[in-house]
């Protein structure tokens, strides 16, 4: 007899919980305002939508209880001569063109002078950037994910995180995509395998029982 997904996913034991550590931190992804702009050829409508919104009620509460809040941005050279591969195969990444609105940070988000920022050129925010020596340095343990694209960024981020160590938990209502099947597909994925699902207030309420056990 043939397992349905569900059997076949218990019998391998995917999905189980993490124990998550007691020195997390946020990271925003490519928030920019390219996946927002209708205009753009990147616009991921009301999917990234959602998940800006629901980032930009994490981040101040991240800030308020002293948790490090980072954010990546995508960043080419005019013309892409730092984009290599990915930046030939995908011509809508010239948004990321220095100097271009599209490459801009989204509001309500902002930037403040305590946030870390990350710049790269590739899918993941590990990937030829300084972001785990920078984890490492402050001892972080555990990460929380936010961003765009859930199928694309974030998931690459996602196995780097683990890869490198990190408990990952991947706030799942601010994390969005352009269409709804990859967004859950790829979810169901980095559930069973790499992350914890959580959403924004569950990740408040996990914030905020870290800060409160270092006061004690």
């Amino acid at each position: 007899m043939t397992d349905t997904l569900d059997q076949n996913y218990a019998r391998a034991g995917y999905h189980a919980s993490q124990t998550r550590g007691a020195r997390p931190a946020v990271l925003f992804i490519d928030f920019a305002v390219a996946y927002f702009d209708p205009d753009a050829p990147l616009y991921g409508g009301s999917g990234c939508q959602s998940a800006l919104d629901n980032a930009a009620r994490l981040a101040p509460k991240a800030r308020e209880m002293g948790v490090p809040t980072i954010f990546t941005e995508v960043k080419y050279q005019p013309g892409g001569a730092d984009g290599g591969a990915f930046y030939a195969k995908v011509p809508a990444l010239s948004c990321f063109d220095a100097g271009a609105e599209t490459q801009k940070l989204a509001p309500p988000l902002a930037y403040t002078s305590d946030d870390i920022i990350i710049t790269k050129q590739y899918p993941s925010a590990f990937f030829g950037t300084s972001l785990a020596a920078t984890l490492q340095w402050l001892k972080i343990d555990t990460l929380l994910l936010t961003g765009v694209t859930t199928s694309g960024c974030v998931r690459a981020t996602c196995i780097d995180a683990i890869s490198h160590g990190f408990v990952t938990l991947v706030v799942e209502d601010a994390v969005g995509d352009r269409a709804e099947d990859p967004h859950r597909a790829n979810l169901f994925d980095m559930s069973a395998k790499y992350a914890d699902l959580i959403s924004t207030d569950a990740a408040i309420d996990y914030l905020n029982s870290t800060t409160n056990s270092e006061q004690q």
